[in-house]
This record gives structure tokens, sequence and C-alpha cells, in this order.
């Protein structure tokens, strides 16, 4: 029987496991070699590379994963620690390491923890080590479940999405929305910044406060929330008071997307209108940004180059090339400060 017969026949006939030896006799190579390409060994000729690749999609060859990691110490999956799933930056961020990883021929695993309980972490830092991840990504953290995680992994590698160099982007991003509102007008910008010990809220603190220093700027007003749309409408009770005072904000820099509905919500149902007395700019750009009413004025991050900067850091691999620098997204949400003139 020629080799493409006996290729057919192992893949056509039902309840059959396609193994390695059925491959490498589909190809006309040894299983040693067909054993290198699934590992992706680097001195492999392009060629054998690709007839040991089309033989084990014609089998319908899979690859597993616990196996090969008993000969290689590697099962090409990545650990993803995710806390507060339901909001819109770990929910995505979640999706863009999934394609991240598939781009480097990996998966992710994901264990879901409250970042406030350092039992929770380290239960789910526990969970994927076990799993005999490549390495960890901490998504969305405290500072604390960072340091949680780095000190309890051992050898294996752990990077958080939105630290270090992430962090940088972040601060430059919100830097950005307040350079904005400046250049439209603004003196008077006050900040709904997030929960105090995530990453990412100091990160955009870290920038607005940035900007306010380069502009000769004050706080002209603080308040703080947990990134929900909830925490936005309940911070517009105390904005509403204090738009259109003496010294109140003509506008408001929000630390997330979310936080900005609520907030811009909120003060329309205690009639304070968004833009013509107060401008709200927020941060992430979610897909429904453009369609709050008023579109939101927004920073539009690179998720998709943060994710695969993560990934490769996570699997000690280089960095083909650096995110795309943050984007500032002008709609209607923002406007000039009113004239103080008029009525």
């Amino acid at each position: 029987m020629d080799r493409e017969l006996a290729g057919r026949d192992v893949a056509g006939r039902a309840g059959v496991r396609v193994g390695v030896r059925d491959v490498a006799a589909h190809a006309g190579v040894s299983t040693q070699t067909v054993s290198r390409v699934i590992n992706d060994h680097p001195h492999i000729r392009p060629e054998t590379r690709e007839r040991v690749r089309a033989a084990m999609a014609e089998l319908g060859y899979r690859v597993n994963n616990a196996a090969r990691s008993l000969g290689t110490a590697t099962t090409r999956t990545l650990g993803v620690i995710a806390s507060d799933a339901t909001l819109y930056g770990p929910s995505v961020g979640i999706a863009a390491l999934a394609a991240a990883a598939r781009e480097r021929d990996r998966w992710i695993a994901t264990a879901y923890a409250d970042a406030a309980d350092e039992a929770s972490v380290r239960s789910a830092l526990e969970h994927l080590l076990a799993q005999g991840v490549d390495g960890v990504v901490v998504l969305a953290p405290h500072v604390r479940t960072l340091e949680i995680t780095r000190n309890a992994a051992g050898a294996v590698p752990v990077v958080a999405l939105h630290a270090g160099p992430g962090a940088q982007r972040q601060s430059e991003g919100a830097e950005r929305a307040v350079d904005h509102l400046v250049t439209l007008g603004h003196r008077r910008i006050g900040r709904l910044s997030g929960p105090a010990d995530w990453v990412e809220a100091t990160a955009r603190d870290a920038g607005v406060e940035r900007a306010f220093v380069r502009h000769g700027l004050a706080d002209a007003g603080r308040w703080r929330g947990d990134w929900s749309a909830a925490a936005g409408e309940a911070a517009a009770v105390s904005v509403a008071e204090v738009v259109g005072a003496d010294g109140g904000p003509t506008a408001i820099v929000v630390a997330n997307d979310q936080m900005a509905l609520g907030l811009v919500a909120g003060l329309a149902a205690r009639g304070v209108s968004v833009p013509a007395e107060v401008s709200v700019a927020g941060f992430d750009d979610n897909p429904d940004a453009a369609f709050y009413r008023p579109a939101l004025t927004t920073v539009r991050l690179d998720l998709a180059g943060e994710a695969r900067r993560a990934v490769s850091a996570a699997l000690g691999l280089p960095v083909d090339a650096d995110p795309a620098p943050p984007q500032l997204v002008a709609r209607a949400s923002t406007a000039p400060p009113p004239d103080p003139s008029s009525p």
C-alpha cells in the first residue's frame, strides 16, 4: 500500500487515534523529525516542516500537550489570572491574550480570583502552576496581586498586562486626554479615578498629574470609583453640585468609559448638560463609546499589541513590535468650556 493510501486508511477508520508514527509514515520522515516539528525545533528544513504539517492536517492528527510536556518540560499553555471579568477592560484583555497566544501557537488557561483576597489569588496561581503552565499573565491586577504572584510563582515567569511599559502607555494616554481638554480651552479640570490600589488606576492618575504640572493646573475636584457605571452615576451626585460654581470644573477626566457612561447619565438626570456645561473624557474606547449620548471622547489603547508584548515576555521570547502609542479619539462629549458671560 502506498503512503497516500495508508494515510487515508488511518484517517478514515472510525475510532482510530492517529499517532506520531502514522504522521511519520505518511510524510516519509522519521518519528524524531515529526517530534521536532511538533516542538518547533529550529533546525528543520522549511520544506520538511511543511510536509509534516500537511500530513498532520490530512490525517487529522492532534497534538497531545500533556504527553508532549513530558519530553519538553512545556505544555504550550499560558496561565491568566483575572478578576472582575464583568468589566470591559478585563473581559477584552482575556480575549486579546488568547489571540496573542494563538499567534505563538499557544493557548491560555484562565483562573479567576478576588484580587482583594490574598488567599484567592494564591489559590488561582496554584491551580495554574499545577497545570504546568509555561508562564503567567496577571490581568488588571491590584498592586498587591502582582506582588503575591511574582513571589509565589518560583521559576515560572509572571507578567502583568498593564505594568512596566504597559503602565507607561496608560499614563501617556491619560496625559493626552488632559492635553485635549486644555487645547479646547479648559483650565479647571476634575477627575474621576479608578480604585487606588489598581495598577491601571495608578498609571492613569500619574498621567493626569503630569499633564496638570505641565499646564500649570490644579485639581478642580477629585472623585474615585470602582470602574463600574454605577460608580460614575454615584459620583454625579457631588459633581453636579460643583459644576457651574465658582472654581468648579468645566471638564472631567474619567479613568474608564464605563464610569464615564454612568457619570454622563447621572449628570443628565440632575439637569447638567454634557458638554454644554461640563465636558467628559473617558478611557478605553470600548465598542459602545461612539454610541453613548453624547458620543464619548476617550483614549484608545493598542490592546492587541499590549497582549502580544505580555505573551512574549511570559514565554521569554522577543517582542516582534512595540504596541502603538495611545490615541485620543475626540467625539461629542467634549467641547470648549461654557462662556462665563452667557446667561
